[in-house]
């Protein structure tokens, strides 16, 4: 079948889902709707999560609303992440479509299957995958992150073992039936701690963080389990074609690293992961000896402050991206409140770029003081976007293919975000749009766009991860 993203002279007789090269993909359509899940749990609202469909589209009626809700069956599962069926690493194979989307629930362990291909404005459910199959086919629970697999299957992360005790393995799905196989890594091979991952077949490698047991983390921060050692510290090291780890790497002044990216790039032997707690952003790279290693090479000064939890406050990077020609990562600080811009074109050496503050703890007017701050001259000002007073500060974020607009969301993760933003939990969480410059760097709110889902038909929901329909930077990997 023709391939409708490429002109006839691009020879492009039998070609899959998503596009050939990072590259190719830049040059594809601008993104008219955007999917991210909406969290009810732990905001005293009895409704199910949904799927809500924004449209993205300038010369829409509809620009900036939310246009359909597919709500979940059940209660407070914790929708968090998704993933495609199918994405970019299946290119070459004409008989796969991106047609599905895939919801795994980080507290239910429930997996969520969505037809978005029917009717892309109105996405529909199509399968449920429930709990006790996981549990009794993998020993696994509390789903993260989704990737699609060359093989035809979909790949999902996880927290930890039925009864919230931690264990980081991967549930293997069937791509086409959805049906649980198993899991990817070798029995008994699973990571201490498990969080996200990234692979790169090229170099017979994927790599995986850990944030916590699901235990540690069900219902909120407690400063006391970091002394204890009960949150990660470290990336696994997999062979990609054994399924077994090869090598651990302890990172150095790395508390929490939670999102991963290697360079879109496949050939790249490189990329960062962002240590949410110690608020820095380590580069992993092949060694000259063929063995993985990791450098610190951003660090995000903590601020000292009153009216807090602790006396120092760190940024707390929660989700980073790359463009798709490596040039820039970007990265948000949920707790101080600002999102970065760094020039990435000497990886071992990033170059702040551009920075804006939206909302976060530090603002002026709010509880805390900041005594002393070696970054900023005063305190930030509270952010207003069409007349709303925004709750949080920025957390998860998706760039366009071209680079030029950076959707962002405010909630982290349910428990979380009742702990550090209250006031996220009575508002409700919003999406904004940062205008991106590509040339120079540096980063602008574009103040005609505002999702505010304080507004919501069942009260203010938590709306997190940002998808594409047609694949994005942190769902598509190259092979």
């Amino acid at each position: 079948p023709a391939c409708p993203i490429f002109s006839a002279d691009t020879k492009c007789r039998k070609c899959g889902p998503g596009y050939p090269t990072p590259l190719e993909a830049m040059k594809g359509p601008r993104e008219e709707l955007v999917y991210l899940p909406c969290i009810y749990r732990n905001t005293g609202i009895e409704a199910p999560d949904y799927l809500a469909t924004v449209d993205v589209d300038p010369k829409s009626p509809h620009y900036s609303q939310v246009i359909h809700r597919l709500p979940m069956p059940n209660l407070k599962d914790e929708l968090h992440h998704s993933g495609w069926n199918t994405c970019s690493s299946c290119f070459g194979d004409s008989t796969k479509t991106r047609t599905k989307l895939v919801l795994p629930s980080l507290i239910s362990s429930r997996i969520y299957v969505v037809d978005v291909a029917s009717e892309p404005r109105a996405p529909k459910l199509h399968k449920i995958i429930e709990p006790k199959d996981i549990h009794a086919k993998c020993g696994l629970g509390y789903l993260h992150t989704s990737h699609c697999l060359a093989s035809g299957e979909v790949m999902i992360s996880s927290l930890g073992d039925p009864n919230g005790n931690a264990k980081g393995g991967f549930v293997l799905l069937d791509g086409e039936t959805f049906e649980v196989k198993g899991t990817w890594e070798k029995p008994g091979g699973a990571a201490p701690m498990g969080y996200d991952f990234w692979y790169q077949p090229r170099h017979n490698v994927m790599i995986s963080t850990e944030w916590a047991a699901p235990n540690v983390l069900l219902d909120g921060f407690n400063p006391a389990d970091v002394e204890a050692g009960l949150y990660g510290s470290h990336l696994h090291v997999w062979d990609w074609q054994r399924h077994e780890i090869v090598q651990t790497l302890p990172l150095q002044d790395g508390l929490i690293p939670l999102e991963i990216r290697f360079l879109h790039n496949p050939d790249a032997t490189q990329g960062f992961v962002g240590c949410a707690l110690s608020t820095n952003i380590q580069r992993f790279y092949k060694n000259e000896g063929g063995t993985w290693s990791v450098e610190k090479v951003i660090q995000v000064a903590p601020k000292k402050v009153k009216g807090w939890m602790l006396p120092e406050m760190p940024g707390l990077i929660t989700d980073i991206l790359l463009s798709l020609d490596d040039r820039f990562l970007y990265f948000s600080n949920w707790l101080h409140g600002d999102l970065r811009q760094y020039d990435i074109s000497d990886p071992k050496k990033p170059r702040l770029a551009g920075q804006l503050f939206l909302g976060g703890s530090i603002v002026k007017g709010g509880p805390v003081q900041v005594l002393e701050d070696q970054e900023l001259e005063s305190q930030p000002e509270p952010l207003v976007v069409k007349g709303k007073h925004v709750a949080g500060g920025p957390q998860m974020i998706q760039l366009s293919l071209d680079g030029k607009r950076l959707y962002v969301t405010t909630s982290l993760y349910s428990a979380w975000d009742k702990q550090f933003y209250p006031d996220l939990i009575r508002e409700g969480s919003v999406m904004l749009q940062i205008d991106v410059n590509t040339e120079q760097g540096g980063l602008k709110l574009n103040p005609n766009f505002l999702v505010d889902f304080g507004k919501e038909p069942h009260g203010p929901a938590l709306a997190h991860e940002l998808r594409y329909p047609g694949g994005d930077c942190s769902s598509d990997i190259w092979i």
